[in-house]
C-alpha cells in the first residue's frame, strides 16, 4: 500500500479541480504584450532622462509601516481616510501597501543616512502603487507610477527643473498640447491666514457644498479646492486666493519660479483651485495636463516639512508623480503599435532537423552582433515560416536547410522582391549590417 499523505487537507485541495478559473483581484488588471509595449517605452524615456539629469535610482518597499503614510500623507488626505490597503501581520504589526512614492522614499533617506550625503540629493524611482478605490479606465487599485524626487535645497530653480523635467518626459514620448497649471500653497507663517479667511468663506455656503466638503470644512479646509464635484465648482470660483496672504519667503519664491517658467518658455497657467490630495505640500504645486482631451499627466510640489514629520532635521524638497496607465492610454490613442524600429531586422527560416539543432547558436551569434532577428522555431514549414516573417515586416528571411546546415551557409531572401542569395554563414551579419547601412532597405 502507498504511504498515506501527511496533510488530508492538502492532499484533498491538491486534486480537486476547481469549478471556475481563477481571476485577479478587482482593479488589479494583468499587464500583457500590448501595454507593455507602450510601458517599456516610458520606462526607458524616464531612464534616459534619469540618467542625464544625474538622479540616482532607488527601490523602496510596497509595504510599509503604516504610520509613514499616516503621518506622512496626512491623516485627512483622501488616501488615508479612504483609499488604504491595510493589514496586520501574525505579529502585530500594522503595514500598508505603499500608495504613493513620497513619504516612503523620504523614510528611506532618514533610514540609510541619506542626509550626509552631499545635497541636493537626486533621486527616481517607478514602480507599483495600491490605493483602494473604485476602479475605472486610467485607475486601477494597482497601478504604476514613475517619481522624482530632489530633497535637501529650497531654491525654486528645484522646482523649475522638475517641472521641465516632467515636461521634457512628455514631449520626448510625443506627446503635445501640454499646460502647466502652478499655484502656491503658502508656507506655515501665512497658510493659517488663508485657512482663515478660507473658512470665512465656506461658512455661508456650507450646506451648499457636497457631504465630502462639510466634513472637509472640519477637517481641512484645502480639501474644498480639491473637490471635484460638479455642485461645488462655482462655490470655489470666487474663494480667497493664497496670492493675496504670501509672506514676503513665498512671494519671492513664487516669482521667481514663474520667470525660471518663462525663461524655459514653457506654457503654464497659475490655478489658484489647485492644491493637490495631500497634507505635506508647501509653497509650489503643479500639474501638467494634455489639453486635447483635459487629463492631468502629472502632479507634484515642494513638501519642506515633510522630513520633519517623520522625524528629521528640516529638510527642504520637490518631487512629482506621473501615472503609467494614462500615459500609456494617450499613447494607445495617438501612437499605434507599428512602429517600424521595432520590426526584426530579419526572420530565420529553419528546415529539417540539422538546420533546427543550428537554430539557437545563430540566433545567440545574430544577439552578439546586435542585430534583432525574429522566428518561430515551432513551425516546419516553410510556407507558415514565411508568412510569419511577412506579418511581422521582416524585410528579409534567413533560409537554413538540410544543405545550407551542412555547406555553413544560409539564404539571404528579400521579402519585397523575392530575390535570393547564398551567403556564407559567419558572414552574414557583417552583410546584414551593410545592406542598412547603405540605406538599400
Amino acid at each position: 500500500m502507498g504511504r498515506k499523505p501527511k496533510n488530508l487537507v492538502q492532499h484533498h485541495v491538491r486534486r480537486q479541480k476547481l469549478k471556475k478559473i481563477l481571476q485577479a483581484p478587482k482593479g488589479m488588471p494583468d499587464i500583457l504584450s500590448e501595454d507593455d509595449f507602450y510601458r517599456r517605452k516610458i520606462f526607458r524615456t524616464v531612464e534616459n532622462l534619469a540618467d542625464y539629469y544625474n538622479f540616482d535610482r532607488i527601490e523602496t518597499p510596497i509595504l510599509e509601516e503604516s504610520q509613514v503614510f499616516l503621518h506622512g500623507t496626512g491623516p485627512t488626505s483622501e488616501i488615508v481616510q479612504k483609499q488604504m490597503f491595510n493589514l496586520r501581520t501574525p505579529g502585530g504589526d500594522h503595514l500598508s501597501l505603499r500608495p504613493e512614492f513620497t513619504p516612503n522614499i523620504i523614510r528611506a533617506y532618514l533610514e540609510n543616512g541619506l542626509f550626509n550625503l552631499s545635497k541636493p540629493i537626486k533621486l527616481f524611482t517607478y514602480g507599483p502603487l495600491f490605493r483602494y478605490e473604485q476602479p475605472q479606465r486610467g485607475r486601477f487599485r494597482q497601478f504604476w507610477q514613475y517619481d522624482f524626487e530632489i530633497i535637501g535645497d529650497e531654491d525654486p530653480i528645484y522646482d523649475a527643473l522638475i517641472i521641465q523635467l516632467f515636461y521634457n518626459s512628455f514631449l520626448d514620448l510625443k506627446i503635445k498640447d501640454l499646460l502647466i497649471e502652478v499655484n502656491t500653497i503658502g508656507c506655515d507663517n501665512c497658510r493659517p491666514l488663508w485657512h482663515k479667511q478660507l473658512k470665512s468663506y465656506f461658512h455661508s455656503r456650507l450646506k451648499k457644498l457636497c457631504p465630502d466638503c462639510q466634513r472637509r470644512y472640519k477637517t481641512n479646509i484645502l480639501r474644498i479646492l480639491d473637490c471635484k464635484n460638479e455642485n461645488c465648482q462655482p462655490l470655489k470660483e470666487n474663494a480667497p486666493k493664497m496670492l493675496d496672504y504670501l509672506c514676503r519667503d513665498c512671494h519671492n519664491h513664487f516669482k521667481t519660479l514663474l520667470e525660471y517658467l518663462e525663461e524655459l518658455g514653457l506654457p503654464y497657467a497659475i490655478n489658484h483651485t489647485l492644491v493637490r490630495g495631500l497634507d505635506y505640500y508647501t509653497k509650489t504645486v503643479f500639474e501638467i495636463r494634455e489639453t486635447t482631451d483635459n487629463l492631468a499627466l502629472c502632479g507634484g510640489g515642494r513638501y519642506d516639512y515633510l522630513t520633519e514629520v517623520l522625524g528629521g532635521k528640516h529638510t527642504p524638497a520637490v518631487g512629482a508623480a506621473a501615472g503609467i496607465e494614462r500615459l500609456v492610454d494617450v499613447l494607445k490613442k495617438r501612437q499605434p503599435k507599428q512602429d517600424g524600429n521595432y520590426k526584426p531586422k530579419a526572420f530565420l527560416v529553419l528546415i529539417g532537423d540539422l538546420a533546427k539543432k543550428k537554430g539557437l547558436s545563430i540566433l545567440e551569434m545574430f544577439r552578439k552582433a546586435n542585430i534583432w532577428i525574429a522566428e518561430s522555431f515551432g513551425k516546419d514549414s516553410v510556407k507558415s515560416q514565411l508568412r510569419q516573417a511577412d506579418r511581422l515586416g521582416a524585410p528579409f528571411a534567413l533560409i537554413l536547410g538540410q544543405k545550407e546546415a551542412m555547406d555553413d551557409t544560409i539564404i539571404l531572401r528579400d521579402m519585397k522582391s523575392g530575390v535570393q542569395e547564398v551567403i556564407a554563414l559567419d558572414k552574414i551579419t557583417e552583410e546584414l549590417k551593410k545592406r542598412f547601412k547603405n540605406g538599400i532597405v
